[in-house]
């Protein structure tokens, strides 16, 4: 089953001049604007700022005096400062913030608050009014946050009508075009899915239209072409608009293989072991599920991991096969492993000739920041290190490697014990209450990898560009390094395909998309 989402209210507010606005923006494309969380915070610290400045004011201008009246009066006739009022303002303060008014809540504008201490007659009355409706505001934005929180998590994990159009469209194209139920690849190139001498990448995914992108635009940026392959796995439903999508787009040079999960003849033990992943990984879900209904969550990191664990991804099956790779291609000793979220902008040949040492994985660290790791990206960021097992196994201060792409050595993959290391650690977890690390699948296999990592150039790879910009300053440095990167990563909730996508970034996708194709435009996937 599948659900859609609009989220054309779930847009960045981006801010313009009255010029630029006449000039560049038709009037409905402004009308719908809304405030957004940062104004009702800047709103209140304003509102808080002013109230500290006037009474300070008050205190060394005025006469003693107990009523807003009284030292309206003497303020602005000019008398001199007065310990008494001094120490009755902050007599008021120190009530308020420690008293608990009931009667006495806030109000709903600021100009509602100025009727309302104008109408008050003492200094105790006016802290208090002014506490409450500081309080309520900070309620209100609390909410807001989390509702933001929410709708985003929605619409990024909902189906877009266009793709799911789109989905249709191919699965009737595959019944009435002999071309469309073509084999892929043509008997000519079968021997090439197991050359070891070619450059094989592997795409887990059941995004037709992603798919696409990585593929197109590795090849157009390619140096060698001839020497790609393409091994895209997807699930049962997704199989058919899959096949038929490559099949009736060829791609000059490359060969593409499309393969359903069906297709797999799975030994015991790999249905085991998958399985178990599953149970666990829903047993996961079901845990924060529930927690969620019964906590009243407020926006800060350690709410929003309630959001994180119950993402699909955490369930998807195509997720969750990065761990046997080595069982998907068995006949393969080298393979690079792709995210269907990512664009690559040149030639990325040099990662089959990198040198591992004799380690399983080469990848990029996200490293480029300063003292070395990227914020919110060591382990310590990951990994609970309030618990024992935790912190006696692990250095809390160590950089984790990206997934999005990553040069497998398959090899040595089955030499060592990565995915069994991967299962006894999430059964642990379990048994632990979940408490080892935060919901996901990067935590278990960093630990699963620990010490099969061989860092390479971080350079050349571009990430988050899923996550919203802070700063116009952010966006504008960004995007220069993008654009010098070889491969850029659209890890995040917004991602291109979607509504919610990031514009400043999302051209770096559309490029690759042939709006021009008669599906596409049927479905009505516009730029």
């Amino acid at each position: 089953m599948k659900f859609y989402v609009s989220a054309k209210e779930i847009k960045r507010v981006v801010a313009v001049t009255k010029s630029a606005a006449k000039t560049t923006a038709p009037a409905d494309t402004i009308v719908g604007r809304r405030v957004s969380n940062r104004t009702v915070v800047a709103l209140g610290i304003v509102l808080l700022l002013g109230f500290v400045r006037v009474a300070v004011l008050v205190l060394e201008s005025s006469a003693a005096c107990s009523t807003i009246d009284c030292v309206g009066s003497t303020f602005f006739g000019g008398g001199d400062a007065n310990l008494k009022l001094r120490e009755e303002l902050i007599r008021a303060l120190i009530e308020a913030n420690d008293g608990n008014n009931a009667n006495d809540g806030g109000t709903q504008s600021f100009n509602e608050l100025v009727k309302v201490l104008a109408s008050k007659q003492d200094l105790k009355a006016f802290a208090f009014k002014t506490k409450a409706t500081l309080s309520e505001m900070e309620r209100e934005v609390q909410s807001a946050r989390k509702k933001e929180s929410l709708n985003w998590h929605i619409a990024s994990h909902g189906v877009p009508k266009g793709l799911h159009c789109l989905c249709l469209k191919l699965a009737e194209e595959y019944t009435v075009n002999a071309m469309a139920r073509s084999r892929l690849p043509s008997p000519l190139h079968v021997s090439r899915l197991v050359d070891p001498t070619l450059h094989h990448i592997v795409l887990l995914t059941d995004n037709v239209l992603a798919a696409s992108v990585v593929v197109t635009s590795t090849v157009e940026n390619s140096a060698n072409p001839g020497r790609l392959v393409f091994h895209v796995v997807t699930d049962k439903k997704t199989y058919t608009p899959m096949h038929t999508w490559f099949a009736i787009n060829s791609i000059n040079s490359a060969v593409i293989e499309v393969r359903g999960l069906h297709q797999y003849d799975w030994s015991k033990e790999v249905n085991d072991g998958v399985t178990e992943i599953l149970e666990t990984n829903d047993l996961i879900w079901k845990h924060y599920y529930n927690n969620y209904k019964k906590k009243e969550l407020e926006h800060n990191e350690e709410d929003n991991r309630y959001v994180e664990a119950l993402m699909p991804s955490s369930l998807s099956l195509l997720n969750q096969l990065r761990l046997y790779i080595p069982e998907l291609f068995p006949d393969l000793n080298k393979v690079v492993l792709v995210d269907d979220d990512v664009v690559v902008q040149k030639d990325i040949s040099f990662l089959w000739e990198l040198d591992l040492n004799g380690k399983v994985s080469g990848s990029v660290f996200k490293s480029w920041c300063e003292n070395s790791c990227c914020r919110g990206n060591k382990y310590v960021n990951l990994l609970n290190f309030s618990h024992p097992i935790i912190s006696s196994n692990f250095d809390g201060e160590k950089c984790a490697w990206l997934f999005g792409v990553n040069i497998f050595d398959l090899e040595a993959w089955r030499r060592s014990d990565i995915t069994e290391t991967y299962h006894y650690w999430l059964k642990l977890n379990v048994k632990s209450g979940l408490t080892l690390w935060n919901p996901g699948v990067v935590a278990p296999s960093l630990i699963a990898f620990e010490g099969e990592v061989q860092p390479i150039d971080s350079l050349w790879l571009v990430n988050d560009l899923g996550y919203e910009y802070r700063s116009e300053e952010e966006i504008s440095n960004s995007l220069e390094r993008v654009e010098g990167a070889a491969v850029v990563h659209f890890n995040g909730p917004a991602k291109p395909w979607l509504e919610i996508g990031l514009p400043q970034v999302r051209t770096l996708w559309n490029r690759y998309v042939n709006f021009s194709h008669k599906f596409i435009r049927k479905c009505s996937i516009i730029e």
